[in-house]
């Protein structure tokens, strides 16, 4: 079967899949991103992954050319037309095509495309034995609460956890953990408290790590949102980060230290356990 994705109203091959060179995605990274999981063929935290993409759209004061109701139609079609049971469906909606100039085009119509790509979640190998993270200096903007298309800083953490032989890099301020490369970061203490940084600029809104932190309080998991330094990492009982297409993953080394036994911790395997069912359970 031919990859379908979806370009301002039409669905199209792959290979005939076009934007204008002059989009202002391209020429100014003037845009905004989503990513949902899809599980079982069915679209994951989605309400929170479009209520997130409505909101960035309106910090950086853009108007998606689609309603709510057409772009769950449009996932679903992608779903549908790419035969995906697992993987993840892409948005990106641009201020559209415009000869260059910094200020906002008056009359460019916005772009928006989408793509679906399988990928393996469930029963992932890293789950079972859990991942190494490395940490990195934070490079990024202040607005990290957008999800903006500007992700340069975050390819080259990326890139420089992959050198290491890791699987994610977790980004550092002033000493303190602000989030993963493309993912929330979270550590489990010696004395059993889920600890996560608390939103505001710095970070981006994560919808699973929403989930998560709606589980762990259901469940009167001790949950602490603050600040945790790379040395508070290094000597917790757990370590693990969440994302759209990860779930939960455990760290069991950072920056080549083991933390605790360097396995899996039993927290971290249960949240797991616990967002895959919850997942599964209200999955669109």
């Amino acid at each position: 079967m031919s990859e379908i994705v979806y370009v301002n109203g039409a669905f199209v091959d792959r290979a005939h899949a076009q934007v204008s060179v002059f989009d202002r995605g391209f020429l100014f990274a003037d845009g905004i991103y989503e990513v949902c999981a899809v599980l079982d063929g069915k679209l994951i935290d989605n309400d929170a992954h479009l209520a997130r993409l409505e909101r960035s759209l309106g910090e950086i004061e853009l108007t998606s050319p689609l309603t709510r109701g057409a772009i769950v139609a449009v996932q679903r079609e992608l779903v549908a037309r790419n035969n995906i049971a697992e993987g993840l469906i892409y948005m990106q909606v641009t201020r559209g095509a415009a000869d260059r100039d910094f200020a906002f085009p008056d009359t460019a119509p916005p772009t928006f495309v989408a793509f679906a790509q399988a990928k393996k979640i469930i029963g992932s190998p890293q789950a079972e034995t859990g991942v190494a993270a490395i940490s990195v200096p934070d490079l990024r903007w202040a607005r990290r609460d957008i999800k903006s298309v500007a992700l340069l800083a975050q390819v080259l953490a990326k890139q420089a956890a992959c050198k290491a032989g890791a699987a994610e890099a977790f980004m550092v301020e002033d000493g303190f953990v602000t989030e993963g490369s493309s993912s929330t970061a979270f550590i489990v203490t010696n004395a059993g408290e889920i600890v996560t940084r608390p939103l505001s600029n710095t970070v981006l809104p994560g919808c699973t790590r929403l989930a998560i932190l709606k589980l762990a309080q259901e469940r009167t998991m001790r949950l602490v949102q603050r600040a945790f330094s790379v040395d508070e990492a290094h000597a917790a009982a757990e370590c693990f980060f969440t994302s759209a297409t990860a779930f939960v993953m455990p760290v069991v080394t950072l920056d080549g230290k083991p933390i605790a036994d360097g396995k899996p911790g039993p927290a971290t395997r249960r949240l797991r356990e616990l967002y895959i069912e919850a997942a599964r359970a209200n999955a669109q």
